[in-house]
């Protein structure tokens, strides 16, 4: 006998109009307002393999948490994906999420601590809209973020403009979504449907692990994303290696770059033993250690993500404007 299920038509859903939101567009930050870069010999290097992998055709990807959506750097990785630098851009659910709202309304993120005593957590109807796209990109055979970013692109979203997805759509580059059924808000909703979010988020899956297969001479970086980041990275690393070790290629002489708020020791290049908690810390041993041990190198920066990327930014643009 199959076990008892939540019964989704019971919930009730509330308007966005009704949330009280943490942020809004003040946290967006303009080009002109990247505050300077902080002065790091790693993370100038880091500037130089980005424009040597642009140089040379090779894959440069980057890998976002939510809190990089919700530090307002949308403007600066939009101008990246702009000049060619970002050749591919991957988030969590959560970072589409983000995207979206702050594309639809202006703002985004509520009270956990409210919402949650209310039994009203994630329960906004506007929001549900991503499940419906979920079905789209589904039946159309496309990848969730391309969905998402083709909405947002083409339908009536204020502030458009500042949302990466659809900038990803208007440039052609591809943008995924991985999603863990289950993690995020829109998954509570009575329309969401697991088999299509599953589908559109392994086309996605699929996406990156061919753009992955272009990451000889090219860079991985993740912000703040510490499940994701590392292990859709993993898995796709290993069919790309796969593939071409057969055909007489390598994939290993690549830069990759982790950033977090947590500190590491500066013998991170070295997995932490398994006694230690640390070796539960995925982008250490993943990105920092075993997937770059065959050639590559990698750096890890603890800073927080509205200066890590503004600094990135800064740094990268000073040597194009330079050339």
């Amino acid at each position: 006998m199959p076990h008892e299920q939540f019964d989704r038509g019971r919930l009730q859903l509330k308007s966005l109009a009704e949330r009280e939101h943490d942020l809004d567009l003040s946290v967006i930050r303009a080009l002109d307002d990247a505050p300077q870069s902080v002065e790091d010999a790693d993370l100038a290097t880091l500037a130089e393999r980005l424009l040597a992998a642009r140089q040379r055709g090779a894959a440069v990807i980057f890998a976002l948490g939510a809190h990089v959506i919700r530090a307002g750097v949308q403007r600066l990785l939009i101008d990246l994906m702009e000049r060619g630098v970002i050749t591919h851009l991957a988030g969590n659910g959560a970072v589409a999420i983000h995207d979206f709202e702050f594309a639809l309304i202006g703002a985004t993120t509520e009270s956990v601590a409210k919402y949650i005593s209310e039994g009203q957590f994630g329960l906004w109807r506007e929001t549900g809209r991503l499940n419906d796209l979920a079905r789209v990109a589904a039946d159309e055979g496309i990848g969730y973020g391309e969905a998402i970013g083709r909405e947002i692109a083409s339908g009536d979203f204020p502030h458009a403009d500042i949302s990466v997805l659809a900038a990803a759509y208007r440039l052609g580059v591809p943008a995924t979504i991985h999603v863990s059924i289950g993690y995020d808000i829109i998954h509570e909703h009575p329309n969401c449907d697991g088999a299509a979010v599953g589908a559109a988020s392994y086309t996605d899956f699929l996406v990156f692990a061919r753009a992955v297969e272009g990451l000889e001479g090219g860079a991985y970086l993740t912000f703040g994303s510490q499940v994701m980041g590392p292990e859709v990275y993993l898995k796709a690393l290993a069919m790309a290696r796969n593939v071409a070790l057969r055909a007489g290629r390598e994939i290993a002489d690549f830069t990759t770059a982790v950033f977090d708020l947590k500190a590491l020791p500066d013998s991170y290049h070295d997995q932490p033993g398994k006694s230690d908690p640390n070796y539960y810390f995925r982008p250490w041993k993943t990105i920092l250690v075993r997937t770059v041990a065959d050639g590559g190198e990698s750096f890890y920066f603890n800073l927080d993500h509205a200066v890590s990327v503004p600094s990135l930014w800064r740094l990268i643009v000073e040597r194009m404007d330079d050339e």
